[in-house]
């Protein structure tokens, strides 16, 4: 294969791993941005989602794109519902101390993992795409369901910002970040935010995972490289920015699929880690962050 097929195929396979690393570490950003601390436990959401996904597809019978329409729409609601939970039982009780709240979601990340290995075991197991439809190029045929992982993270991420800039609930959301004193005088139920902004934050690391289980078996150790990606993703971005999410992850995706093709997929790590060290030195609040006043 020549080089220019070569690098679409690289380019492609990038902007894959870009469009369910945005919804990850989107997921991860409006947590640290609402409520201003870090979600240790996010990659087990991840986790957790592949593995609802799995659940879910193999009790239900019938064509493969049925039990995967009810996984994406089933498995992100259990988390969600998990997360709330979870917010509600052990964030709350730490009154979102920024240093207590790490302790806790790593306590929270080893006790959802080790369910995880109690209840669904150790072993790979795959998930059915719900379709295997392939798109003829002119130099090779290229997954049609890849393709549909890149456009439905597209119409997730609009749909996110949509409810984020136009919408009350974003309005509230954006009130909170701001200044929480400020919006419980003005009645708005600080505590309920939270819970949502922490659920949300779950779900979308759940949908991710369901997009790209089919591609990726489930395994209950699969949170740690999306956990890992999230964080570069969120310091080069710009932690609770949007914008900065979404470029950060088409950087990090695209140069990982081309670097890992051309190189090899050590040297796309370095090179990732290499760029969040160079922004937290010249710009800590991230490419699209605001500097704190």
């Amino acid at each position: 294969m020549a080089f220019f097929p070569h690098l679409l195929l690289a380019t492609l396979e990038g902007l894959v791993t870009s469009a369910v690393l945005a919804l990850t570490a989107l997921g991860l950003s409006l947590v640290f941005g609402v409520m201003r601390i870090v979600n240790v436990a996010h990659g087990e959401f991840f986790m957790l989602g592949a593995v609802l996904a799995w659940a879910i597809t193999t009790t239900l019978t019938g064509h493969p794109a049925f039990g995967f329409a009810v996984a994406l729409v089933v498995s992100p609601l259990i988390v969600g519902a998990i997360a709330w939970v979870s917010e509600r039982l052990v964030l709350r009780r730490v009154e979102y101390n920024p240093e207590a709240t790490i302790v806790a979601t790593i306590g929270l990340l080893y006790i959802i993992q080790q369910l995880a290995l109690t209840f669904y075991g150790p072993e790979a197991r795959p998930v059915a795409p719900p379709f295997n439809y392939r798109i003829q190029l002119p130099w090779f045929g290229y997954s049609g369901y890849k393709l549909s992982i890149i456009a439905a993270s597209a119409l997730l991420l609009l749909a996110t910002w949509f409810v984020l800039t136009r919408t009350r609930i974003g309005l509230v959301m954006r009130a909170t970040q701001y200044d929480r004193e400020t919006a419980q005088a003005f009645g708005i139920p600080v505590g309920r935010v939270y819970g949502a902004v922490f659920a949300l934050g779950a779900m979308l690391a759940a949908i991710a995972a369901v997009l790209i289980v089919p591609i990726q078996q489930a395994h209950y150790l699969m949170g740690l490289d999306p956990l890992l990606l999230s964080f570069i993703v969120v310091i080069i971005g710009g932690l609770g920015s949007l914008r900065g999410t979404v470029i950060a992850a088409l950087l990090i995706g695209v140069s990982d699929g081309i670097i890992s093709v051309f190189f090899s997929p050590t040297l796309a790590k370095i090179i990732a880690t290499l760029i969040v060290a160079m922004v937290l030195v010249f710009r800590p609040q991230g490419l699209f962050g605001t500097a704190a006043k």
